[in-house]
């Protein structure tokens, strides 16, 4: 057992000095660096990196560098790792899906891809919802973006402020394609069959009493529009509201920018409509990147 000290204070302690307590003090134990307090705040940041983890993305990263594969040696070599330490995190990442493993080659796995593209899709996105707060700040007005994916009409991005706001969607827009403007224009970007196929799931009905009447006069209407006009209305699906779609095409791909005023502000949609047709072609090269998300 160890000794534990209970001798008196010592007499030549400064007055002013507090006695050592009487409570018997037990040694201190050394704690195994295994089980150590995890770090403070005021330690620097690196003391609280998981080394296996930094490893681990060096092979991700080196992985991703051989586009033919490359063996565990290899790698191992490159990033700077023992082989047996390479070896146990790619058969880890293998098990996970991150990496696969072909004929003694290393490549990137499902997992990995699925990451690459999930950020890819993240950051197109991101740019084409500062385009439309950009374009909803330059011209005062809601701006939408649609596609016509899968044989739907799809909002994807919507940009409005308190003071601008939005239609309201109170009827179904997917339903609802011929009777407001994003649908006519992506309904106008379609052939014949295309068209008829989208009314025959979807068939024209009063929104409003300014709604299209029948689909005969809708296909009319769209046959009768430029292919890539743009296209307004006027009540046809919100009371109190004109809007106007711009239409953009991209490959295959079917899409169009969109913008709403209130019924007492009509007069402004014809200069809106051409300031948004510049402000589309000042990125047209930027957005044909990020048309799919």
């Amino acid at each position: 057992m160890a000794t534990v000290d209970t001798a008196p204070p010592s007499p030549t302690h400064h007055p002013l000095e507090q006695p050592r307590s009487s409570v018997p003090q037990v040694p201190r134990q050394t704690t195994p660096a295994s089980e150590a307090a995890p770090a403070s705040p005021e330690q620097p940041p690196s003391a609280t990196l998981i080394g296996s983890v930094q490893r681990a993305m060096r092979l991700l990263e080196c992985v991703a560098g051989h586009t033919y594969g490359a063996p565990a040696k290899q790698l191992a070599r490159e990033t700077g790792l023992a082989l047996p330490t390479a070896y146990h995190l790619l058969r880890t990442l293998v098990h996970e899906g991150y990496l696969r493993r072909d004929k003694g080659l290393f490549f990137l796995g499902d997992a990995a891809v699925r990451l690459s593209s999930t950020s890819a899709q993240q950051k197109r996105r991101s740019t084409m919802v500062d385009a439309l707060a950009q374009w909803r700040d330059a011209i005062g007005v809601p701006v939408y973006y649609a596609q016509y994916r899968d044989g739907e009409i799809e909002v994807l991005c919507v940009s409005d402020t308190p003071g601008n706001p939005a239609v309201h969607e109170w009827a179904d827009f997917r339903e609802t394609g011929h009777a407001h403007a994003i649908g006519q224009c992506l309904l106008s970007q379609l052939d014949e069959e295309a068209r008829r196929d989208h009314l025959a799931r979807h068939p024209v009905r009063a929104i409003t009493p300014y709604t299209v009447p029948d689909s005969h006069s809708l296909l009319r209407r769209l046959d009768q529009a430029g292919r890539m006009a743009p296209v307004t209305e006027r009540q046809e699906y919100a009371l109190g509201t004109v809007c106007a779609a711009i239409p953009i095409t991209v490959g295959t791909t079917a899409a169009t920018m969109a913008l709403s005023l209130p019924f007492h502000q009509a007069d402004r949609l014809p200069s809106a409509v051409r300031q948004l047709q510049v402000e589309i072609g000042r990125l047209l090269g930027s957005l044909a990147l990020s048309i799919s998300i």
